[in-house]
């Protein structure tokens, strides 16, 4: 589409594919954040949490990194969930200065409840585009992050 030097971006400038996918992902998010409100807990603690339980003993670097956030953003995290009794750290057996990261009872209840609440979520998503699209959806979002990973 033409458009005038003057212009800064051009017209169809919101029609992009990235726009879509982050207006995609700040609804789904907010969506997420109400419905895990009732539960006390953010999207954030949720990410903690499964990260954790998928790989027992990450270390609060590990952490950040997996979830792109600063090692400051995940070691006020891990202080708030371990303050509410959810999660541990405990010392690495070789690296006595490293702490490992695990899920306590605690954790693993309000991580099964949290999951039940997003799984709510996912399920609303599936119900409205129907299970062959949601299909095809996954697949499309795995070659767009195949594609910008492969860049």
């Amino acid at each position: 589409m033409r458009h005038n030097d003057e212009d800064p971006v051009t017209v169809d400038a919101l029609d992009r594919v990235t726009w879509a996918l982050r207006r995609t992902e700040l609804a789904v998010q907010a969506l997420k954040e109400q419905r895990l409100r009732s539960l006390d807990m953010a999207v954030a603690h949720y990410s903690l949490l499964i990260s954790v339980h998928t790989e027992p003993g990450l270390t609060g670097a590990e952490l950040a990194r997996r979830l792109n956030v600063t090692p400051q953003a995940v070691a006020s995290l891990v202080a708030r969930l371990e303050g509410r009794g959810q999660l541990e750290r405990r010392e690495h057996p070789r690296h006595r200065h490293v702490q490992e990261l695990h899920l306590t009872d605690a954790g693993r209840e309000a991580l099964r409840a949290a999951d039940m609440v997003i799984a709510g979520v996912e399920q609303q998503i599936t119900d409205d585009l129907g299970p062959d699209a949601a299909t095809q959806l996954r697949a499309l979002l795995g070659r767009v992050a195949k594609t910008v990973r492969d860049a």
